[in-house]
């Protein structure tokens, strides 16, 4: 049988692709770590092209997805998705992410991190950090049945029928459970974490109704008695996702960066990935096609059939990424350069099973992985291996200065990993705070940053004698990090935390995916064209001049220098996106204007022909006042707290503090966007930076403090998204450090004792107490 090539490679997530469903062959549906899912529509067959659309956009990470087919109710079929916030979104594929759901299914206390529909259409099962499982009825959207007794983070659920559910767990337990909660049987036998399920179909060869895998990187073959009979060896460590081709074949992936397809208990083939970790793998029943999601951000389909594979230059960079990617060397383990082979080696000896893996010691002193592929005979690249990151008794180097430790944090887009050092004898949150200060992640990343510190620098001596706790992992977590990973040891109590009030640093949101931008203009001024809008679609000289300032971008000058002649050029072309073109069309506009505000002090100074300022020009938009978009307010919001970015941009968001905190105020009324919340308490929070700063004037200081506090207090009691809680919490302690008077007006006039303590009940979340302690101490009471 021919062996698995690539069909299409689906770029558009801004950050890991976590989870990925294949319903049918003309859809693929993906979610991610930025908050968004997305649906894959096929355009075109040969060669394969998909046209994007977001479904849903949320607040927090999305780890679990599963689909409904359709049905008489629901003719499109639904998307069912949940994540970090623990709510359940059941969505129709038609919907945009501004509609409201279809239904909310509440009742998990923590990130909800697997989902299955049974056969039938007619049950959804959840399983989450909380330690439970709960099935629900469709078109009820009521939890039947809680499934309860593991000792750990749910992490996979399959629903094998209308009466078995199956469930996996960190506690390393399979349990089998009826869908009203009753326990039938606990299946033992697996050595870690189980993360991953799947049916198998009926008369398999090895008689298994099941298989399950996890960090022990073995997969087992199991029947519902709970009896082992078979077991898949292979995969190099954890793995995530398994599915099963209509033909029983068992498709895999994991942290060793392979999709592994397997039959009759071998591997017959492995397509390693230009990423740290696949987190997902899916197959289409129809077609037997495969699509995965991974660390890179990318989705990409696989074919067996040729008239479905990708072209041959696709195939050609998809081959050349996989040869310049990274390894971490903590993924092959210790290596002596001195004793590998030379490149000779490939030549002169063939591997002795599919996936198998040698390191090479090239001429020029790399190392270099090579993967024996049976169905090629041959030996592939599979990348370099990068330095070896942690402590092994000795220093690690890391911009010219000696750590005890070095980590790698996962989160750039096709580049290596972000480097976290750390001395034994920092305090772990300090360590944290600069990082990600360094990185402009954020800070929601804090908590599980320097509890990541802790429990992997655990036995050894940390901090000064007060800090000196360890935070054993018994959850068999990885020893590299990645902001918001499925790891329960992460909310375990860490170090006492350092006072984070006052804030003194001004806070940015200019993370983007600038390819995706420019695609999703060029592709909008294509619509506009196809519908006679010439007047004001872009021309080619425009379309040249959009692709310089997006390349610009991705590389911006340092701070102080002088701003590129693309950039000052691009202004005029933005400007013209965000007025002229269509309320529906001007997000990815908009999206450019906010990493502009950042990026050059030419936006805050910038007038048009008739002396307008970007204030003035976007407030006459009607931007903050389209309620219907949502998405475009928010991005403009995302602007203003760009502005402090710059000199001048702070200046003139001190000349506006009426306008700009009135715009702010009356935009984030209309809707409940959480993405919107942030941006407003991230404006805000800069906000009270700049008026505690020395220079600013006292006087002025305080009746704009007092002010600000009028608008955090109510957003405080108001908001729903605990990060833009935390910010506004921040802020407004922040202000506190101007005075009595100030005091004052927030425990007499404002109530804010009180309005701490309704947070602190609303949200069970450390940071909040500890920033609400902060201000009680602050305010005296």
């Amino acid at each position: 049988m021919a062996g698995y090539k690539l069909s299409a490679s689906l770029e558009g997530h801004e950050d890991d692709v976590r989870v990925v469903s294949f319903p049918h062959q003309k859809l693929v549906l993906s979610a991610s770590r930025d908050a968004t899912v997305r649906m894959w529509k096929l355009l075109s067959s040969s060669p394969p092209s998909f046209d994007e659309t977001i479904s849903s956009h949320g607040h927090a990470f999305i780890n679990s997805l599963a689909y409904i087919p359709p049905t008489a109710e629901f003719p499109e079929g639904l998307i069912i998705s949940g994540g970090k916030d623990t709510i359940i979104e059941v969505r129709q594929p038609s919907r945009t992410p501004e509609d409201d759901a279809e239904a909310l299914l509440l009742g998990h206390s923590n990130n909800v991190c697997a989902l299955d529909v049974d056969p039938s259409g007619k049950l959804i099962v959840s399983g989450g950090w909380d330690g439970q499982a709960r099935v629900w009825g469709v078109g009820k959207w009521e939890c039947d049945g809680l499934l309860e007794g593991h000792e750990g983070s749910v992490w996979a659920v399959l629903a094998w029928n209308q009466e078995t559910i199956i469930t996996g767990s960190a506690d390393k337990l399979i349990r089998i459970f009826t869908p009203s909660g009753k326990l039938v049987r606990i299946i033992r036998g697996n050595t870690d974490v189980v993360r991953a399920l799947c049916r198998l179909p009926p008369n398999h060869p090895s008689n298994a109704h099941f298989a399950s895998a996890g960090n022990d990187g073995l997969i087992r073959l199991w029947t519902l008695e709970g009896r082992q009979v078979g077991q898949l060896v292979g995969h190099e460590s954890f793995i995530y996702s398994l599915a099963c081709l209509p033909t029983g074949e068992i498709v895999s992936s994991g942290e060793d960066r392979t999709v592994r397809i397997w039959k009759d208990g071998s591997c017959i083939q492995t397509i390693t990935h230009p990423a740290i970790s696949v987190w997902s793998v899916a197959v289409c029943v129809e077609n037997g096609d495969i699509v995965s999601g991974s660390s890179d951000q990318i989705v990409r389909v696989f074919s067996r059939n040729p008239t479905r594979q990708a072209e041959e230059n696709a195939l050609k960079k998809f081959e050349e990424s996989v040869q310049s990617s990274a390894i971490p060397q903590q993924q092959v383990g210790d290596i002596n350069k001195e004793q590998l082979p030379g490149p000779e080696f490939l030549q002169r000896k063939s591997g002795t099973k599919e996936g198998q893996v040698v390191m090479i010691k090239e001429h020029n002193g790399a190392v270099t992985a090579h993967q024996w592929s049976t169905s090629a005979s041959t030996w592939i690249n599979v990348g370099t291996v990068v330095d070896a990151i942690g402590s092994s008794g000795r220093k690690r180097q890391h911009e010219g200065k000696e750590y005890d430790y070095v980590f790698d944090v996962d989160i750039e887009d096709g580049k290596p990993p972000l480097k976290l050092p750390y001395n034994l004898s920092q305090d772990p949150y300090k360590a944290a705070t600069k990082f990600i200060q360094d990185n402009e992640l954020p800070i929601s990343y804090l908590e599980q940053v320097a509890a990541f510190i802790v429990s992997n620098t655990q036995g050894a001596t940390i901090g000064t004698p007060q800090q000196q706790e360890t935070m054993p992992d018994a959850w068999g977590t990885e020893n590299r990090y990645r902001p918001g990973e499925d790891n329960p040891a992460a909310v375990a109590t860490p170090p006492k935390r350092p006072n984070v009030l006052p804030q003194k640093m001004y806070l940015s949101i200019k993370q983007a995916n600038l390819r995706t931008i420019q695609k999703k203009i060029e592709d909008l001024n294509k619509e506009l064209i196809a519908n006679n809008e010439k007047d004001i679609s872009l021309n080619p000289a425009d379309i040249s001049a959009l692709q310089t300032l997006a390349a610009t971008l991705e590389k911006p000058p340092p701070a102080g220098g002088k701003t590129p002649v693309a950039v000052v050029h691009g202004i005029e072309l933005v400007v013209r996106l965000t007025t002229l073109w269509p309320p529906a069309q001007r997000l990815p506009g908009l999206d450019l204007l906010r990493l502009l505000a950042a990026a050059t002090p030419a936006i805050a100074t910038y007038r048009n022909s008739n002396g307008e300022g970007i204030l003035e020009i976007l407030e006459g938009s009607g931007v903050f006042e389209d309620k219907e978009k949502s998405n475009n307010i928010m991005l403009a919001v995302r602007m203003l707290a760009n502005f402090f970015e710059t000199e001048e941009g702070r200046n003139l968001a001190a000349e506006k503090f009426d306008k700009i905190t009135g715009l702010a105020k009356s935009s984030a009324s209309l809707t409940t966007n959480r993405n919107l919340q942030i941006a407003m308490t991230t404006l805000l929070l800069n906000y009270a930076v700049q008026l505690t700063q020395p220079q600013s004037s006292a006087q002025t200081s305080e009746d704009r403090a007092i002010e600000l506090l009028d608008t955090l207090t109510t957003t405080i009691n108001t908001a729903s998204d605990s990060e833009a809680i935390f910010r506004a919490l921040v802020a407004a302690g922040t202000l506190l450090s101007l005075g009595d008077d100030v005091k004052l007006a927030a425990r007499e006039v404002y109530g804010l004792p009180a309005v701490i303590q309704k947070a602190e009940g609303k949200l069970n979340e450390p940071r909040i107490k500890s920033v609400g302690s902060e201000i009680r101490d602050l305010l005296g009471s």
